[in-house]
């Protein structure tokens, strides 16, 4: 197969010559599509039923609680179990989710919230073992040198699915919560089917001398030894813990804005078309050049996207703003996880990866109780200024208490 290649010599394509990572772009895909559409369906009957934004918020911690209980366990498994049969295994709770779901819409609305919260904590169940053990998974199906060119292919298929599920899910929602629920379904199952085809390179190996508890930490400590990959964990952690508010999005599209079950899906596709867009740009670029700056630029950036989007009361404004946040957020997902995988020892990749999910977990599920909660005490709109307002300072405090970060000059250790 020829290798198209830019002028500078950089192949844009590198990643996606290897078969066996096609097929898990190919299952994350499927997954995060189906996910997707679940979290835009599950919102809004949640809203309708309760009109209360704290709901919204309790449907993140459901799935916060589990996760973040369990992620690092599921890295230590990760590093001692085949890590495709753990995907595999793992997937299984987020199916049984959508499949619950699916199952009480058949006979009607359900009027009970419980139903929702249930199936978000198997989703929380299952993702606490499948994404320590995905992203392990990824860094066995191809060289260390290609890391950087598979985390933005990794980015833009997973924000490809964010951008396409809640469209989708907007739509079916408009047809029936059935056709949603159904889709979904059928989604999960095609990309656990995908996992099927991965033949792994390598294969773990078990930690000598270790127990399950002294296994366990290893990650955590990993962590807290390399200050850049600790610096850069952080500084997303609490920018997406307070910037982001997409689980506010249904009181904005119903309440704010009043446009409907499908303009909904549109804002909450938004951020992953920007995502889309960034990651098409980064894979045709060399490696980054100062990426500590740009990361704390970039963060900078979404913080303040977030700022005027509470403001905003047009639709076509709010479109730009969560694009653009997308964009920037989509440079510190891509040098966040070419950190993780570069600095990290094949050996601990799972422990780590496990951190990693717990550092995001936090910010995504729980950053979604926190809005929640927020929007109850100060009012939506204020809550979210309030939130970008946090985000700008946080990308201060880290900075100056960062320094090996913001100084960073290559993606590679040195």
């Amino acid at each position: 197969m020829g290798v198209a290649q830019t002028a500078g010599g950089h192949d844009p394509y590198e990643a996606l010559r290897y078969r066996g990572y096609g097929w898990f772009l190919l299952g994350s895909f499927a997954l995060t599509l189906g996910t997707q559409i679940q979290t835009v369906a599950l919102g809004w009957q949640v809203y309708v039923l309760t009109h209360d934004p704290l709901a919204l918020g309790f449907v993140g911690l459901s799935e916060a609680l589990p996760f973040l209980a369990l992620t690092l366990a599921g890295g230590h498994v990760a590093d001692v179990v085949e890590r495709r049969l753990v995907c595999l295994t793992s997937a299984l709770p987020i199916v049984a989710g959508g499949a619950m779901l699916l199952a009480v819409n058949v006979h009607g609305a359900p009027r009970q919230v419980w139903i929702f919260y249930a199936a978000q904590t198997l989703g929380g169940l299952g993702r606490a073992f499948f994404r320590p053990a995905s992203q392990a998974l990824s860094t066995e199906l191809l060289p260390r040198s290609v890391y950087a060119n598979a985390a933005t292919w990794r980015s833009l298929s997973f924000h490809t699915g964010m951008v396409a599920g809640p469209a989708l899910g907007g739509a079916l929602v408009a047809v029936s919560m059935r056709a949603a629920y159904a889709a979904e379904v059928l989604l999960l199952l095609a990309g656990f089917a995908s996992f099927l085809f991965i033949a792994p390179r390598l294969r773990p190996t078990a930690p000598a001398g270790d127990g399950f508890g002294q296994g366990l930490l290893d990650g955590v400590r990993f962590v807290f030894r390399e200050k850049v990959v600790l610096g850069a964990l952080s500084l997303d952690l609490f920018a997406v813990l307070f910037g982001g508010a997409p689980a506010l999005l249904p009181i904005f599209a119903r309440d704010i804005l009043h446009v409907g079950e499908v303009g909904f899906g549109v804002l909450r596709a938004a951020p992953a078309a920007g995502s889309i867009v960034m990651s098409l740009v980064l894979a045709h670029l060399p490696p980054m050049r100062r990426p500590g700056h740009k990361l704390f630029a970039c963060v900078a950036g979404f913080g303040l996207c977030w700022i005027a989007f509470g403001f905003s009361r047009s639709f076509a404004l709010s479109l730009v703003l969560l694009v653009l946040s997308g964009a920037l957020d989509n440079v510190s997902v891509v040098l966040r996880g070419t950190l993780v995988q570069t600095f990290t020892p094949q050996a601990l990749m799972g422990r780590v990866a496990a951190v990693n999910s717990f550092f995001i977990g936090s910010s995504n599920e729980v950053g979604a109780f926190e809005s929640g909660v927020a929007a109850k005490l100060l009012g939506v709109v204020p809550s979210v200024v309030f939130g970008g307002s946090m985000t700008l300072l946080v990308v201060a405090l880290i900075a100056r208490i960062a320094p090996t970060l913001r100084r960073l000059e290559s993606l590679r250790p040195s």
